[in-house]
């Protein structure tokens, strides 16, 4: 059965991220138009434009003559995101020396209370989710478009990174972390505010277990219907 009639790629989109998100559809899983079809009541094209909004971000890959999985990188990548976002993100705090005030600090700090609430409700989707948007929305803050662009396509290769190398026990980013840098930011101290930036992402480096490549969990006989059709 379907998981909701006429639901847009935007939509497929989400439900299928959060499922990669969440860890219930393993890097390596395959990704069937036809199944995907029968989930969400929804047309080929309209999988087509989500499953290629997935590989844009680097979420999904498509294999010729086979068709979609859902990606996994390797080691090296994994180390590369996170080296890359070190650099990009200490962009991101030297771009906010403009843009810092009072309204900016507020909505920092009126999310990280969202990710502790999250953390008190034991919500693990929405955790993920707000832990890559608080970079998101120090990149948005600062007003640079291209930035932002950069920092969204990395934050979501680390979700799937985390997917693969992290146990499921861990926390990628934790609002404590958050915290102490919206903290230097509301100082001015800016070379404070990249510090603590880049020992936040050397950290959520450390906690990957980049001598494995995955948590083992088997595969189940159907994973789509499985990940895709539980309660959201």
């Amino acid at each position: 059965m379907p998981v909701e009639a006429k639901l847009t790629e935007q939509q497929i989109y989400e439900r299928i991220w959060k499922s990669i998100a969440e860890r219930r559809l393993p890097p390596g899983t395959r990704l069937k138009e036809e199944r995907l079809c029968e989930i969400f009541g929804a047309s080929r094209p309209r999988i087509r434009r989500a499953l290629d909004q997935l590989a844009h971000d680097g979420l999904v890959c498509h294999i010729p003559n086979r068709g979609a999985f859902v990606s996994t990188p390797s080691v090296d990548e994994a180390r590369d995101v996170f080296f890359t976002r070190r650099v990009v993100e200490r962009g991101v705090i030297e771009a906010l020396k403009e843009n810092v005030d009072s309204k900016t600090l507020a909505a920092l700090n009126t999310h990280i209370e969202q990710e502790r609430q999250a953390l008190r409700d034991g919500d693990t989707s929405q955790t993920i989710r707000l832990s890559g948007a608080f970079h998101m929305l120090l990149a948005e803050l600062a007003a640079s478009p291209l930035l932002a662009d950069i920092l969204r396509d990395l934050v979501s290769k680390s979700t799937l990174v985390t997917a693969v190398f992290q146990p499921k026990c861990d926390t990628q980013c934790g609002p404590d972390e958050h915290a102490s840098i919206v903290a230097a930011l509301s100082r001015g101290d800016f070379d404070a505010a990249k510090s603590a930036m880049n020992t936040h992402l050397l950290e959520a480096e450390r906690t990957l277990h980049l001598e494995t490549s995955g948590d083992g969990q088997p595969f189940q006989t159907d994973v789509l219907g499985a990940a895709l059709t539980e309660e959201t």
